[in-house]
């Protein structure tokens, strides 16, 4: 389905000014839906006046739809719905008297201007299904009634209000609980689900009647408020956004939306959620997250002490090959730690690649034996990667990188300088990588299946067994190539 921007630029006339109202409109339309028991579709107007589009649709989900098929996107000429011309040209509100009858299902419409900065830019047809029309409750006529002023300030270009929207994840809507208030913030309705919230908060009795700011002050202690000011706010209906509100036990999130049908506030409208389970969850999670910080960090802490003790005892062997087995180990142990270092201050399970590869290079860099000065570069990006792979790269990286160093410039004349380029790529769900130096090059009989050096026979299983990918070494321009082609999942 074409989206709203795209049936924007492609049929109509309308700024970018305008298309961010109608985005904040249809932000917060389910809750003219809810309270009118009714579809809405959003008509634009076409640049050339041949008639109108539709850029969006809401069915309601108090009552029965009235559209069972989608209309976004479909098309309809000047001259064939005598109310969408009507309304659009007038800027008045057109109701139909008879219904109309869809698949053997009576509908009765009407069609809403949608004024912005003085002028009409779009209507919204509400479709109600007459065969979900019953007598009315005090419910439905309390919500209908809303409606109707919210019907009112959209005509007159007092709706949207800026501030906090209803598509957000944990925005209340009308069903989670209903409250109408009068111009002094005093209760006149609230539906079950409004009741019901306020009585967990520990009210005895009924809502109506009672000021909401006062009563909230009353049920919640200090430190579950929010400033007084808004408080006063919200709660008064004097300003549309939200807060939450509770005790230890009970977390309600209250929006406000100030109801001004002649353009001064009558009163408000106030939704009502609870939120108790939702911000427990939240908790858990957060504990979690640093529960899992907490554990690279001592993760991260143990290796370098496993590190300290690999580097005291190659200082206290004699043995030269002994001592270069145990400064490789250190290595390899410090590019793990440097993975669960930068887990423990990630948010996610995630680690910028990048900062790890960076750094790994100033590492074999500052700790190799040559005597020739060697400059590790990095091009390209390898991006964020999952910590499963992390680790395991982080050690091909490191082994690669130490032997382009100490192999590739081992012996060479002091007076040059070596330069080790270490290239990532991301192309189609793959992640190549290739690790470049300008050094002597491998020997004429090296064969990477019949190689015997750890360090290789380390990168070959990872690459291959830990990451699924491919490696290949070989000649390049100058010195070694090495590239690994990895999978990204």
């Amino acid at each position: 389905m074409p989206s709203l921007h795209e049936l924007v630029r492609a049929h109509t006339d309308l700024v970018e000014d305008d298309v961010a109202w109608l985005q904040l409109l249809m932000a917060d339309w389910q809750i003219l839906a809810d309270l009118s028991f009714a579809d809405l579709v959003l008509w634009l107007p076409d640049r050339e006046g041949r008639g109108y589009w539709a850029g969006g649709q809401m069915r309601p989900t108090t009552g029965p739809t009235a559209l069972v098929d989608d209309v976004l996107g479909t098309f309809i000429p000047t001259g064939r719905r005598r109310m969408l011309d009507e309304a659009y040209t007038t800027g008045r509100l057109v109701r139909e008297g008879d219904p109309e009858w869809r698949d053997d299902v009576p509908v009765r419409v009407e069609v809403i201007p949608v004024r912005r900065a003085g002028r009409v830019i779009a209507t919204i047809a509400r479709n109600t299904n007459l065969l979900g029309v019953r007598t009315p409750s005090r419910l439905e006529l309390s919500y209908l009634q809303t409606a109707a002023d919210l019907t009112q300030m959209i005509a007159a270009g007092h709706f949207p209000l800026s501030g906090q929207r209803s598509d957000h994840a944990d925005s209340p809507r009308v069903g989670d609980g209903f409250v109408r208030l009068d111009v002094a913030g005093r209760v006149v309705y609230a539906s079950p689900n409004g009741l019901s919230a306020y009585r967990r908060l520990g009210l005895q009795g009924d809502l109506a009647g009672l000021v909401l700011t006062d009563l909230t002050r009353e049920l919640v202690p200090a430190r579950w408020r929010p400033d007084e000011e808004t408080l006063s706010a919200v709660l008064g209906g004097r300003d549309g956004r939200a807060t939450e509100v509770g005790t230890d036990e009970v977390t309600l999130i209250v929006r406000s939306i100030p109801l001004l049908p002649q353009g001064e506030r009558s009163g408000a409208l106030l939704l009502v959620r609870d939120v108790t389970e939702l911000r427990s969850r939240d908790r858990e999670l957060v504990t979690k997250d640093v529960t899992i910080r907490e554990i690279h960090h001592r993760v991260k802490n143990n290796l370098q002490t496993v590190a300290a003790l690999l580097r005291l005892q190659a200082r206290r062997t004699d043995a030269e090959d002994a001592k270069a087995a145990l400064e490789e180990a250190v290595r390899r142990v410090g590019s793990i730690a440097i993975v669960h270092e930068t887990l423990s201050h990630a948010v996610e399970e995630t680690v910028d690649f990048d900062e790890i590869a960076d750094r790994l290079g100033s590492m074999v860099v500052d700790v190799s034996g040559v005597e020739v000065p060697v400059r590790v570069v990095r091009e390209g990006s390898f991006g964020k990667l999952p910590s499963e792979a992390a680790t395991p790269l982080a050690m091909v990286l490191t082994e690669l990188l130490q032997n382009a160093v100490e192999h590739g410039y081992a012996g060479v004349p002091a007076a040059t300088s070596g330069r080790v380029a270490v290239t990532a790529r991301r192309i189609v769900g793959r992640l190549h990588v290739v690790v470049e130096d300008d050094g002597q090059g491998l020997p004429d009989d090296f064969d990477l299946d019949s190689s015997t050096q750890l360090g290789l026979s380390i990168v070959r299983t990872l690459v291959e067994s830990e990451l699924g990918g491919v490696l290949e070494i070989g000649p390049g321009s100058r010195g070694t190539r090495v590239q690994a082609d990895l999978p990204l999942e």
